[in-house]
């Protein structure tokens, strides 16, 4: 695990060419296909000598859930396992570790026909309407969502004239817990501006391979919109405003850059209350956090 930027790609590359691992991409950018700079995928020709699952498994007009990675990886776990070899999984989608580690609650998938019904409820009475018949039937959820948030006052509602069970209720309960023993490592700059220059780097380096380029083949399919979470994938959003007209290069840029930071904060926030876990200095050689991982396998 780790921020974006940290050096992870690399300390899996070089496992892999010391133990029989089988790498499994833990990233809810890199399963779309056709976005590959904007993304630091790995190139055609590194993921030739370093396979990774769950690489360019979605259209970017397609969605991907955490329950769709946890079901994904479980399946792959099991046949890695079967192989012989031995699961790494790589990524900085925190979301979709947990998920995978914890279990998901039993959410019903949305359902057009009962949001339909609640957006035309709306629209005759008022959401602060609706936001009075959610407090009658899942208060904690009613004091946690504003009354202007029509968004989750509506999935809320929706899981209560889905399941008869409230949201509250659902979310408390979890799948089934990972069956497996795990070593966990975070790989990181001990300096927060290292890790910052680094990006700073590293989304330059997009723009000079031709992330702008990428992004307007993208932009052309009348199948995407900048509200889909592919097109809301740090960096894809900026250069897509930019594209608009709604912000400069200079603008674009920096607001990536800025974009990515948050980002790289989240997932250090996450990492910093996470359980049994080691941490690696990405300012350290690769060989020595190559030893720390693979003293603490054996």
């Amino acid at each position: 695990m780790g921020p974006t930027a940290s050096g992870k790609t690399a300390l899996a590359t070089e496992l892999y060419q010391r133990l029989p691992v089988e790498l499994i991409s833990v990233d809810s950018a890199l399963v779309y296909k056709q976005m590959d700079i904007g993304t630091a995928k790995p190139t055609a020709e590194e993921l030739a000598i370093t396979p990774h699952h769950l690489i360019d498994i979605r259209d970017p007009a397609q969605s991907y859930s955490a329950a769709d990675f946890r079901s994904d990886a479980l399946r792959l776990i099991a046949q890695i396992q079967q192989r012989g070899n031995i699961p790494l999984l790589v990524g900085g989608t925190m979301l979709y570790f947990k998920a995978l580690l914890d279990g998901i609650s039993p959410l019903p998938e949305a359902d057009v026909a009962v949001r339909a019904q609640l957006e035309a409820e709306a629209a005759r009475k008022g959401w602060a309407a609706l936001h009075e018949e959610l407090a009658k039937v899942d208060p904690v959820s009613a004091t946690r969502i504003h009354p202007n948030d029509p968004q989750r006052i509506n999935r809320a509602l929706e899981v209560y004239r889905l399941t008869g069970r409230s949201l509250t209720e659902l979310t408390a309960e979890k799948g089934e817990p990972f069956a497996f023993p795990v070593h966990q490592f975070a790989i990181a700059p001990a300096d927060r501006a290292v890790l910052h220059q680094r990006i700073a780097l590293r989304f330059e380096q997009m723009l000079a391979a031709g992330f702008e380029q990428e992004v307007r083949r993208l932009k052309q399919r009348p199948d995407l919109h900048p509200e889909l979470p592919s097109m809301r994938c740090v960096g894809y959003r900026q250069m897509w405003q930019y594209l608009d007209g709604e912000c400069s290069y200079q603008q674009m840029t920096e607001r990536g850059i800025a974009a990515t930071r948050q980002l790289a904060k989240r997932q250090l926030t996450w990492l910093r209350g996470w359980p049994d876990l080691s941490w690696l200095n990405s300012e350290a050689p690769l060989e020595e956090n190559l030893q720390a991982v693979l003293s603490s396998l054996s």
